[in-house]
């Protein structure tokens, strides 16, 4: 998990001076994808400012160059292969968890009054948090596929002190390190998919799958975690990550392309050489290129910030995504409490039944390709914009989702944890809630992206903030919250919560086209095709 509070090149609106003296908002060509961990931003990708005045040759349907004409099985292999590397560098993040006890024998650590075992866990949160505010933009004017290799490397190597770490500190210390690797590796997957597929029924679904590798790579973490400390010790968890990665090095070497499309043209030049020209002539003239740290800054920090504190569809989805991360984050410390206390359950036991919450994300990712067929549909009755899918259609699974899923799956789940009650009837409400929770996040998602479409790096930036300030500390108050309250009332609690949020879908449902009205942001947006 991990924040990013925008891009430096993401879309914005810039001054034009006119005769009258006055100034007119123009959209600026140039635009970047900005995400965090478990959310992201497709905005659509094209050749940048260097380009605007020139792109017959690079726009040309037959040049293979452009990521967009690429072959659909190039794309594919390259969507697949970005959304596994996300899955398993998303597990880096929650295996631990599973070798809490072992952890905590190994370094004196208790948790009986504080789940200090949790601080490897924050501690990867925190990193995560910063780095990709750093790292995306950096990547945009050096590539992708040189900086993967990089980050990747540097994530490998920060592993290893941790496999032989001494003391907790080192643990802690170096898993900042590797939580802002990990950071900036998963959110580069947004900018592939955007950078590859035009708008329609693909980019959708690559959408759904990147948002599901997120999220599955989070919860499959505890269940790889369990297997691995139950026939070794936890350092292996971090031996086999080195492993792993280190075996993946070659093949992203070999598999993935650069699809940065000014890298592209930089490093070769086109049938008539003019876009290259084009390129460095613009790059010493584009606004892009006297942008200083502090200009930077103020759009990756101010504009979010802005937007979360005045945009009410911001901070209510803030708030709904959030809370469905916190959830992510807080079974893997909740399930081991109660499957081990009604059961008596071990930490293997307990790690693997939390694969049952991928499966219910699974089954949301499946359904995502009816919630894409329902959105596509609403094309024929946007009256407000003719031809266009309405953003509001982004909600429609959600609701459902969020109600009968993530705040049925809670509360199904607090009244079957009696030990009386067999284990696999509380795992089926833990696939519920999977499920809720990938729909939910899905579909916030990418109707932020609709609603918002140039301003939507910001407004997702806004909402990763809340997003990582919930997996960061939301899990530290599980312990003491299901013992003082009980199981059935403190998963009850979450459910309540859950039941408040599920309503901010209907509102948007009935009052959507209102609200973007009066928003200055989506008013000024328009939309992606």
């Amino acid at each position: 998990m991990s924040t990013n509070w925008g891009s430096s090149n993401g879309f914005e609106l810039r001054n034009k001076k006119q005769s009258s003296g006055c100034t007119t908002p123009t959209l600026a060509f140039s635009e970047t994808t900005v995400v965090a961990n478990h959310s992201l931003v497709f905005v659509n990708s094209s050749a940048g400012d260097a380009l605007k005045d020139n792109p017959t040759e690079w726009n040309n349907p037959r040049n293979a160059r452009n990521p967009f004409n690429w072959q659909s099985s190039k794309k594919w292999r390259v969507t697949i292969l970005a959304s596994f590397m996300t899955f398993v560098i998303q597990i880096n993040g929650t295996m631990l968890t599973s070798a809490a006890e072992q952890i905590n024998e190994s370094f004196r650590v208790s948790d009986e009054n504080f789940p200090h075992s949790y601080w490897p866990v924050l501690s990867w949160n925190l990193g995560g948090a910063a780095a990709p505010m750093v790292g995306l933009p950096l990547m945009e004017n050096f590539g992708v596929r040189k900086s993967y290799m990089v980050i990747h490397a540097a994530l490998i190597i920060f592993i290893v002190p941790q496999a032989a770490a001494s003391n907790f500190a080192t643990l802690i210390i170096t898993r900042i390190i590797t939580g802002a690797c990990s950071g900036v590796l998963s959110n580069i997957t947004s900018g592939i998919v955007s950078d590859i597929w035009r708008a329609g029924r693909a980019k959708s679904f690559s959408t759904s799958l990147y948002i599901w590798s997120l999220l599955a790579g989070l919860s499959m973490g505890p269940v790889f975690g369990s297997v691995t400390v139950n026939y070794t010790t936890w350092r292996w968890i971090f031996i086999a990550q080195i492993i792993f990665y280190t075996a993946l090095l070659p093949v992203v070497f070999f598999l993935l392309p650069e699809v940065r499309p000014e890298v592209i043209i930089a490093h070769y030049d086109l049938a008539t050489n003019q876009e290259t020209a084009h390129v460095k002539h613009t790059a010493t003239n584009s606004d892009n290129s006297h942008k200083t740290i502090q200009d930077i800054l103020g759009e990756t920090l101010i504009r979010p910030t802005r937007m979360l504190c005045t945009e009410g569809v911001v901070l209510s989805f803030g708030l709904w995504s959030a809370f469905c991360i916190g959830i992510a984050f807080m079974f893997t410390q909740s399930i081991m409490q109660v499957y081990s206390e009604l059961y008596e359950w071990s930490f293997f036991e307990t790690g693997i039944v939390q694969s049952a919450i991928v499966i219910g994300e699974l089954i949301g990712l499946m359904a995502s390709l009816l919630q894409d067929r329902l959105y596509f549909r609403s094309a024929k009755h946007n009256i407000e914009t003719p031809g266009k899918p309405v953003p509001e259609a982004r909600l429609y699974l959600s609701i459902p989702a969020s109600f009968f899923g993530l705040m049925g799956g809670l509360f199904f789940f607090a009244w079957t944890s009696y030990s009386s009650i067999p284990w696999i009837v509380p795992s089926i409400a833990l696939s519920f809630v999977g499920f809720g929770m990938f729909c939910s996040t899905a579909a916030l998602t990418t109707y932020v992206v609709d609603a918002y479409a140039k301003y939507a790096a910001s407004a997702i930036a806004g909402i990763a903030f809340l997003e990582n300030f919930m997996a960061a500390f939301l899990p530290l108050a599980t312990q003491s919250m299901y013992r003082t309250l009980g199981f059935q009332w403190a998963s009850s609690l979450l459910g309540f919560v859950a039941l408040a949020l599920s309503f901010i879908p209907l509102v948007l449902q009935k009052f959507g086209s209102r609200i973007r009205a009066k928003s200055p942001f989506m008013s000024q947006a328009g939309y992606d095709n």
